[in-house]
């Protein structure tokens, strides 16, 4: 299994302030990051995995809508989130 316990609470450690904080925004959007990489990674060696296609958009929509509300309500959360996980805009 590529997402352990212990990853999860590393990545909301690092990026949502305690590895309790599961509710952050930071923490939820580092999360999505991560198996955003593990999918893209996953469907370049399989290409007609239709199903794993049909999740990585949705999870990108999902990253894609919390960093919009990250934008509207704190600017300098969002610009800091943009650089720590190099996100592309």
């Amino acid at each position: 299994m590529y997402l352990t316990k212990e990853k999860k609470a590393e990545i909301f450690s690092t990026h949502g302030g305690e590895a309790t904080n599961t509710g952050s925004a930071e923490g939820q959007i580092a999360l999505f990051t991560y198996r955003i990489s593990h999918l893209t990674e996953h469907l370049k060696k399989n290409r007609k995995d239709y199903n794993t296609e049909r999740s990585l958009v949705l999870l990108v929509g999902k990253r894609r809508r919390l960093l919009d509300y990250l934008k509207k309500t704190e600017i300098n959360r969002y610009r800091e989130i943009i650089k720590v996980l190099n996100i592309r805009k």
